[in-house]
């Protein structure tokens, strides 16, 4: 069932948007320079009053049938056939109880959309790098385990087997649900390979994860963008050095800059360049629309600082501790991709910070 919260915000928005609809209807509403933010503001509410108002249909149609069901006196094979439907309609009203729950988290919440993913290297040097590459290798074997297909858009790899940073696109089923809370500083505590003493050292890597957008929704106008063409460098052979196929992509607007050198053809890196591009708009977008959204992003990026961060990876104790939730996980489950029960968690946590979230945030300027 909804919660009794979630169920008081929605009844309030609809309020909302029934005053909306009565000023649009006023004539003297086209002279009214918040026209256009009424529009979009009663565009958002629609989506949430007709997903709520068929919530409700389903809740009744289940009460409904259950009265049916255990009603004696009923035909027999009325009460069969109301029994039968029941497991269908709860499971349609689940879906749309996390459906509303994504739309009163904000725009770019869908939790069936794709995402970006970025790891970089933070504080701690080579060390660093390779728990980044342990955070990629991680979040490779998730997504293999999930079924869901990861692609290396950009990757920057040492020559000690870590990554600089790494930029992938992950496509699935409930991709951006269960990769949402990833997003934000991980800490590592181990005793690296080149630690001759065996003390413990502290590094950190920063994770990113971004809806992608579509095409339609960011629109990027050649008059906006500088593309520079160049050489390719690193590993790779002679023709990463000597092929003019790496593109750098800056959006004059914004400052915004996307690198791409992964294929050896100037096209496709373009092609990566704008997918990365338009979803970095599109979050940058959402975020400067609510300002939760962009509090939310600052905290995901961060700065690389050991201090700023998610979950702890404590290789010496055998330990993940996820700061958000406040309890450990098996360190070796973690560090292997099984984190389907960290992220059944992180979502039932993120889902009631929405929730009160949601609650407390105001509805736009009134008519």
């Amino acid at each position: 069932m909804l919660d009794v919260r979630l169920q008081a915000i929605l009844e309030a928005r609809a309020v909302r948007l029934g005053e909306l609809d009565a000023r649009l209807a006023e004539p003297s509403v086209g002279n009214d320079p918040r026209i256009g933010d009424y529009m979009r503001e009663r565009g958002a509410l629609a989506r949430q009053a007709e997903g709520y108002a068929r919530w409700k249909r389903l809740a009744a149609a289940v009460e409904d049938n259950r009265s049916l069901a255990g009603d004696p006196s009923a035909d027999r094979e009325l009460r069969d056939l109301a029994l039968a439907e029941i497991p269908a309609l709860e499971a349609e009203r689940a879906r749309l109880e996390e459906a509303l729950t994504a739309l009163l988290a904000g725009p770019g919440a869908d939790p069936s959309r794709n995402v970006i993913l970025e790891i970089r290297a933070g504080t701690g040097g080579e060390e660093a790098a390779l728990f980044a590459g342990d955070l990629y290798r991680m979040y490779r074997h998730f997504a293999e385990a999930r079924g869901w297909k990861l692609e290396v858009l950009s990757a920057q790899p040492t020559d000690r087997g870590g990554l600089r940073e790494a930029v992938l696109s992950v496509q699935g089923e409930n991709v951006f649900r269960d990769l949402r809370h990833e997003g934000g500083g991980h800490r590592v505590q181990r005793v690296p390979e080149t630690e001759a003493q065996g003390r413990v050292h502290t590094s950190a890597a920063t994770v990113a994860v971004l809806p992608e957008a579509e095409e339609y929704e960011v629109e990027l106008r050649p008059e906006d963008l500088k593309i520079e063409i160049q050489t390719s460098g690193g590993p790779g052979g002679q023709s990463v050095n000597t092929t003019q196929s790496s593109v750098r992509i800056t959006h004059l607007p914004t400052g915004l800059t996307v690198y791409m050198q992964e294929e050896k053809s100037q096209i496709k890196n373009k092609a990566k360049g704008l997918r990365v591009l338009r979803s970095r708009l599109y979050d940058l977008r959402k975020a400067e629309e609510e300002a939760r959204r962009a509090a939310e992003r600052r905290g995901q990026t961060g700065t690389g600082d050991r201090s700023e961060r998610v979950r702890t990876y404590n290789f010496p104790q055998d330990r993940c501790t996820d700061h958000r939730l406040g309890r450990n996980f098996a360190l070796a489950d973690v560090i292997a991709g099984k984190l389907d029960r960290l992220a059944a968690e992180l979502a039932e946590w993120g889902k009631a910070r929405d929730i009160a979230a949601a609650g407390g945030a105001g509805e736009g300027a009134s008519p």
